[in-house]
């Protein structure tokens, strides 16, 4: 599995909007508004690089409002939840 986090510039008045259509995608497992330079945070898990990139040069990109995006891959998870269950399904 793959996990990004995408630091996202908007519009203003779009920022809400963009927030929502992003949390409509599966590999998106949440979206948050935040302070600082950035308007959101998306955290992303996908199976594959291949994924990462048709989600941020197809899908983000043709969101209206988004201006500009930072993706930084994550290499490993310190965490003391179990994240890797929370987000197999079936398998």
């Amino acid at each position: 599995m793959v996990t990004a986090i995408i630091l996202i510039h908007t519009e203003r008045d779009r920022i809400t909007g963009v927030a929502e259509e992003l949390a409509d995608d599966a590999a998106i497992s949440e979206v948050y508004s935040v302070s600082g330079p950035y308007d959101l945070v998306a955290i992303v898990r996908v199976e594959s690089n291949d994924r990462l990139a048709e989600l941020v040069t197809g899908r983000m990109a043709a969101i209206r409002g988004i201006t500009s995006t930072e993706t930084m891959l994550a290499f490993r998870a310190f965490s003391r939840h179990d994240l890797e269950s929370m987000f197999t399904i079936g398998q």
